[in-house]
């Protein structure tokens, strides 16, 4: 079906049974799976120290793959981000080389987006998306905890993604969106507008510096992982003081898991935190529930495309079929 390149830009692949799993899969679906020679390899707590990663991000531009699907995310394209090769990167997307990937390559998906305008793909990575274990692997993980496996909307996803067919995707909003929703009476919420975002911690990452995409009236998702509510509020409103939030179409929130509350919080929690940014951002529509971050179900966004955001009977919808 597609060429899938496999590389490593960011964090050392530690899970080698992961690693197997998702080659071992993808192939499985019929796809052909090139892996990038320095795929595993190792640095202190990168897969290579940033000239080797360079050199793999290199290679998977050049590779003509359908799809350049990076291992995992973790941390590490920061450091690279005066180097990277954005035209070479811009010429493979122009050929039609998918480049797909999420959590620390939200930092590669802004700055191609800001000094390119190529748009590319948030989507699972190998080894957490296509290498979950199931039952039948527990041998295999030396007694791991299994889950099912990699989740069936993530894969239908991903091949529409692929195959090139996908025209966007649907859910249904929590009940308290649905409720402030019913005041307004188009349910139309953004046209033609900019889909971009990611890892929140990463987009904040990235404010103030030259490889910010100065992105108005878009659709802004994020999400993130090991976050307290009170650091996702912090980013949150520097984001809003800095007049970002304030100047999209809409923000839509995805998945922040793997946190824990305290004593200290008395109450605080991530509803509290989407409460008071509505309350400090009163034009501009705020969704949650977007299937997208650290979960198993993942649908696939197109980063840097233009897309329509429209709520019908509670559910939504991001569409992005006009861009074909």
């Amino acid at each position: 079906m597609a060429h899938i390149y496999v590389y490593s830009p960011s964090g050392a692949v530690r899970d080698r049974a992961a690693f197997r799993r998702g080659i071992q899969r993808l192939q499985a679906m019929g796809h052909e799976v090139e892996v990038d020679p320095d795929a595993l390899a190792t640095f202190e707590r990168f897969a290579g120290d940033d000239a080797t990663r360079l050199a793999a991000i290199g290679r998977a531009a050049a590779s003509g793959a359908d799809v350049a699907l990076t291992t995992r995310g973790g941390y590490g394209i920061t450091r690279l981000l005066p180097d990277l090769p954005y035209k070479a990167l811009a010429r493979a997307v122009g050929k039609g080389t998918r480049l797909v990937g999420f959590s620390d390559f939200t930092a590669l998906q802004l700055a191609l987006l800001a000094k390119t305008g190529a748009p590319t793909w948030a989507g699972p990575s190998l080894c957490e998306g296509f290498g979950a274990a199931d039952a039948s692997d527990a041998a295999d993980d030396h007694g791991g905890k299994a889950t099912s496996g990699p989740d069936e909307i993530m894969l239908a996803c991903f091949d529409d993604m692929a195959s090139g067919v996908g025209e966007g995707t649907g859910w249904r909003l929590p009940k308290a969106d649905r409720e402030l929703l019913k005041a307004r009476r188009d349910g139309h919420l953004a046209h033609d507008a900019t889909l971009w975002g990611g890892n929140l911690a990463m987009v904040m990452s990235m404010l103030g510096t030259p490889w910010w995409p100065e992105v108005e009236g878009g659709v802004l998702f994020l999400e993130d992982v090991g976050e307290h509510p009170y650091r996702v509020e912090r980013m949150l409103l520097q984001l809003l003081q800095a007049g970002v939030l304030a100047r999209q179409k809409a923000i839509v929130l995805g998945q922040f898991t793997e946190y824990r509350l305290g004593p200290q919080d008395k109450g605080f929690n991530l509803t509290k935190v989407v409460d008071g940014l509505r309350a400090r951002l009163k034009k501009v529509p705020v969704l949650t529930g977007l299937p997208f971050g650290h979960v198993p179900t993942k649908v696939l966004l197109p980063v840097g495309r233009p897309v329509d955001l429209l709520v019908e009977e509670g559910d939504a919808m991001l569409l992005w079929g006009h861009m074909h």
